[in-house]
């Protein structure tokens, strides 16, 4: 079995030193396995398989919500998520730093995007900030934090591959995100404003002022959230409103996208052009990624390679606690070199059976998973949202994983404190759908 385990690794590893894309490497490492310690007749099955997983129901919704993200990136919501937002945002000490943190958190529930979410809100906002004097520390750094919501509010493209490859409930991981984001969400704006009451220079003097706005104007400002909540009442309204089914609120949420495009003025053929292209390569990609993975899990599966290994972690007697920080710091160092839907696909096979044998379930791994793929969005060098700042805002990349450094560490504490306390993530599935 050392032997099967470190051929996993050496091909898998190797084939991707070479440059091949990540789901052609998984692939083609299973079948190399397959072909040297097993008899499977993999030419033959290969085709059977990548029918079955490719036209899963759950993973019909994934190429939707991409679909609908394009839409949205292309429309000028970001500039109505920061008039609707800055009047109130204005009341809390750092004062409109909050609307990177409640602006993403909002498009995270439409989008289910973190590249997405960060590009779409600091085009708007980190100009507007800048502008007004804040500083670029923390301007930068609340955006790349905060933009990590989009895989953790749902809808949430992570949630869907991960609940296809763990044979898990794609609305019950849905369900399971809500209060986890929310209060991660809450923690990061907790330290905007502990940051800024003990650092005064942060914030400019002139900005004072935001809090002497009137409540008619703030009441007023609400109707610019008008689109923003209603792609959310199409997608989570229909959802839970019993209306539709996880796939069919996405299908709802692409029309409703089309339709904010449309009444803002950005729907033309030459945008329809750009959003059919890119949702063709980012489908291609997540599909591939998806394939490989399965076959690569379909595989190790039959070798005993996941038992193997959790036989191995049992000898050290880690405790459940013990266990989740020691997946931490491994996710924490593939992050730097993989991005996360890689994470999710090399590993999979391997961790989950450990976790369920440290009594988590597959839901509460869910969220687990989602969070280290949203730390490995700021961890250099793979680390998509500090590259979607950088193209904005011309700063190196050491800079950015400075000023980003606060929110990865709010983002560890996170992961501890739901491990002491699953119930934060059980509580609302348990509560909604039964256990």
């Amino acid at each position: 079995m050392t032997a099967v385990f470190a051929g996993l690794f050496g091909i898998l590893f190797g084939i991707l030193g070479v440059g091949v894309w990540i789901g052609v490497a998984l692939a083609a490492t299973a079948m190399l396995l397959a072909f040297a310690f097993t008899d499977i007749p993999v030419v033959r099955l290969l085709p059977q398989h990548a029918f079955n997983i490719l036209t899963s129901s759950d993973l019909v919704a994934l190429p939707l919500f991409v679909l609908m993200g394009e839409f949205l990136f292309r429309t000028s919501l970001s500039k109505s998520l920061f008039n609707g937002l800055a009047p109130w945002a204005g009341l809390l000490p750092g004062r409109l730093l909050h609307v990177n943190v409640v602006a993403c958190s909002i498009f995270a529930a439409i989008s289910g995007s973190s590249a997405a979410t960060t590009q779409v809100v600091g085009r708007m906002t980190l100009r507007e900030l800048l502008q007004r004097g804040y500083s670029p520390d923390i301007a930068i750094g609340s955006l790349a934090g905060a933009g990590t919501l989009g895989f953790l509010i749902p809808p949430s493209t992570v949630m869907i591959i991960y609940g296809v490859l763990a044979e898990e409930s794609v609305l019950r991981l849905f369900t399971a995100g809500f209060i986890p984001g929310i209060l991660l969400a809450g923690c990061f704006s907790g330290w905007i404003m502990i940051h800024t009451t003990l650092r005064r220079d942060l914030v400019p003097e002139s900005e004072r002022a935001l809090k002497d706005v009137s409540f008619g104007a703030r009441v007023a400002a609400l109707r610019e959230l008008a689109p923003a909540l209603f792609l959310i009442l199409c997608v989570l309204g229909s959802m839970y409103g019993g209306l539709a089914t996880p796939t069919e609120a996405a299908a709802i949420g692409v029309l409703g996208a089309a339709l904010v495009s449309h009444l803002q003025g950005s729907l033309s053929w030459a945008s329809l052009r750009d959003v059919g292209v890119g949702s063709i390569q980012a489908c291609s990609m997540m599909g591939l990624i998806i394939l490989g993975a399965s076959i690569l899990g379909n595989i190790t599966a039959f070798l005993g390679i996941p038992e193997a290994v959790a036989e191995f972690v049992r000898r050290f007697e880690l405790s459940p606690f013990a266990l989740i920080v020691a997946l931490m710091v491994l996710y924490l160092v593939l992050g730097t070199a993989l991005e996360g839907f890689s994470m999710i696909a090399t590993t999979l096979p391997v961790v989950l059976p450990l976790i369920k044998a440290a009594g988590f379930d597959k839901v509460w791994f869910g969220i687990f998973m989602v969070l280290v793929v949203e730390m490995a969005q700021i961890t250099p060098p793979v680390a998509f949202n500090l590259t979607v700042i950088q193209s904005v805002t011309g700063r190196p990349m050491g800079y950015l994983t400075r000023v980003t450094m606060p929110y990865l560490f709010i983002m560890m504490g996170f992961v501890l404190l739901i491990a002491a306390f699953p119930g934060i993530v059980s509580f609302l599935p348990d509560l909604l759908l039964g256990k």
